[in-house]
């Protein structure tokens, strides 16, 4: 009895760590407007600089319209820009978490999907990712600004988000 107390009290005290690991996974957190814990933040926004910067750099090689090629260069440069602030702030100790080193299985499973396709369709559906990531990251970059547990992390965020909230209205207007 005993035990299967023990075993009872450790589910129920490691549930809420789990469950926002997996509640920023789902897109949960997201949508009861929860912040992410610093380990989720900093995954979701490195993993989200990756892809921008990948897709887009595909962009540039099929995108058959100049103001996606367009969009497409400034995503890389101010991508990089923010994947370069982030890893610095984890490598000098500053931030307490690990960056990812490659895409994770739904952003890379778009990633293919781009690749297969070409001319409009491409374009389509480069605008429809860009759309929907930068939605995605504006919600994550505002959630952890207002009740990040990091704070440096947290300035960070706040001083990233007008950039995410411009790309945002660009993506938006793609298909103008």
């Amino acid at each position: 009895m005993r035990n299967l107390l023990t075993i009872t009290a450790c589910l129920f005290l490691a549930g809420p760590a789990a469950a926002q690991s997996l509640g920023e996974k789902s897109g949960v957190n997201s949508l009861i407007g929860v912040s992410p814990s610093t380990p989720d933040f900093v995954k979701e926004a490195a993993t989200s600089d990756m892809f921008e910067i990948q897709s887009s750099q595909l962009a540039l090689q099929k995108a058959k319209d100049e103001p996606t090629k367009a969009f497409a260069e400034r995503m890389i440069a101010d991508h990089k820009k923010t994947s370069s602030e982030l890893k610095s702030m984890v490598q000098s100790g500053k931030v307490n978490a690990d960056l990812p080193d490659q895409l994770d299985s739904a952003h890379q499973s778009k990633l293919d999907k781009l690749k297969s396709l070409s001319d409009a369709d491409f374009d389509k559906q480069y605008h429809s990712d860009q759309d929907s990531g930068h939605k995605e990251a504006v919600s994550l970059f505002q959630r952890y600004a207002k009740g990040g547990d990091d704070p440096a992390l947290k300035d960070w965020a706040a001083k990233t988000l007008p950039t995410l909230d411009d790309h945002l209205k660009s993506a938006e207007n793609l298909d103008k």
